[in-house]
């Protein structure tokens, strides 16, 4: 008795943790401290990104000062001479500042009085709006679930881990594009339901389990492969994008970088780009939502109009299953004949 009670104290210490360990495991897999990023708020502000300023100033902060007032009229510029074409009249800077929404620092250096940055002006919607003389974007694609694919050392990784991909989609501005992008965070269990496997999936019924749950009609690839030539030497990032649950070719193009230092604005190029190769792919009509994915064709079968009819004679002394009203008179008349032949009287037939 005692060596059994032995035996069950070694059985669970040592199944005891190692149950502890997997849910670890598990939970691990599920909850990770840093897995896929939030997009952003897709606001129709107007983005200016990549003004570069050099100022001086008497004291740091009037450089600084100095040049983001100089980036809000470079700005200005830059989004007049993008919607009209031609180079229009400047403002005051008392009025950039009411229309100048946030100032977005990229990269900067603070020196005693001197200002080096390269920074991004987001212009109100609604008041820069007026002046321009646009609005919004009036037609837009069927919601699109977007599937972010980085190949890195030949591992390809989608939120199991935070990328410079995922991290430029994440905070790229979509109000202006016509595609309606539906961006996955990648927390809890999303970074377990898509990954890198899914795109090679065939399966409707599957897709459509997902594609609900986020509230998409199809599904949209953007694949970038880093390649590095040695370390510390250039980076190429070979870009192509796909779309839908049979993983269809758009296109395709090619960034190249010095180091790794330059990763992160050659990914938020691509992403620029990608989303160009997207609009002109819906534009063409080869970018549409699978018919499958939204209803499965009902399969229905035609009835043969001319079967075998059905034998209704007797067999074997039995009667037909079915008869109809005239084999029904015509058996009452042949049973009342012998009777008349008899000269028997005949009941009387009644009225109709």
């Amino acid at each position: 008795m005692t060596n059994s009670r032995g035996k069950w104290f070694q059985i669970a210490a040592i199944g005891l943790p190692l149950a502890l360990i997997g849910g670890g495991i598990v939970a691990a897999q599920i909850e990770g401290p840093k897995r896929g990023i939030a997009p952003i708020a897709s606001a129709g502000d107007f983005e200016v990104t990549g003004v570069s300023v050099n100022v001086v100033g008497n004291n740091a902060f009037e450089a600084r000062q100095k040049g983001w007032e100089q980036a809000q009229r470079i700005a200005w510029s830059a989004l007049w001479r993008k919607t009209h074409g031609t180079v229009g009249a400047g403002l005051s800077d008392s009025t950039l500042d009411g229309i100048v929404a946030a100032i977005v620092v990229e990269q900067e250096q603070i020196g005693p009085r001197r200002y080096v940055a390269k920074l991004g002006v987001l212009f109100d919607r609604a008041r820069a709006g007026q002046l321009l003389g646009v609005s919004g974007v009036a037609r837009r694609s069927a919601p699109l679930l977007l599937l972010p694919v980085t190949y890195s050392a030949g591992a390809p990784t989608v939120f199991e881990q935070r990328t410079s991909w995922q991290r430029s989609w994440a905070k790229y501005r979509t109000a202006d594009s016509t595609i309606d992008y539906v961006r996955p965070s990648g927390a809890g269990g999303e970074s377990l339901l898509l990954n890198a496997g899914q795109k090679d999936r065939r399966s409707r019924i599957w897709w459509r389990t997902i594609l609900d749950q986020f509230g998409a009609a199809d599904v949209i690839i953007p694949i970038a492969r880093i390649e590095r030539q040695w370390p510390g030497g250039p980076i190429i990032g070979r870009f192509s994008a796909r779309y839908g649950p049979d993983n269809k070719y758009l296109g395709s193009f090619t960034l190249r970088v010095a180091n790794s230092a330059g990763i992160p604005s050659m990914m938020d190029q691509a992403v620029i780009k990608m989303d160009q190769l997207f609009q002109s792919a819906l534009a063409s009509g080869r970018l549409r939502a699978d018919a499958s994915l939204v209803l499965e064709p009902e399969v229905v079968e035609e009835e043969e109009l001319e079967g075998e009819v059905e034998d209704l004679s007797v067999v074997d002394g039995a009667e037909p299953a079915r008869q109809s009203l005239d084999d029904v008179v015509r058996s009452v008349l042949q049973e009342a004949e012998p009777a008349r032949n008899s000269g028997a009287p005949t009941p009387p037939s009644p009225r109709p």
